[in-house]
């Protein structure tokens, strides 16, 4: 399986990045610096993915792709 695209932007209302990944519905964490953020992002990714496997949730397929590559 390809890894899902990670998206990481500075929140001014949190003071601090948030990371998500679109594909995950509510797969998202923050962190005080960008790197910070990701390593979040990944501790909540595995939580999220063994979540539903347990559960019985259907994990899909990476699709998500910003709109700069997109383009022909």
């Amino acid at each position: 399986m390809a890894d899902y695209h990670v998206n990481i932007f500075y929140s001014e209302e949190d003071s601090g990045y948030i990371a998500d990944i679109p594909d995950l519905k509510g797969c998202s964490a923050f962190g005080l610096t960008p790197e910070e953020a990701l390593r979040e992002l990944q501790a909540a990714k595995k939580v999220w993915l063994e979540t539903a496997m347990s559960e019985g949730i259907p994990i899909p397929e990476p699709r998500y792709r910003p709109i700069i590559y997109q383009v022909n």
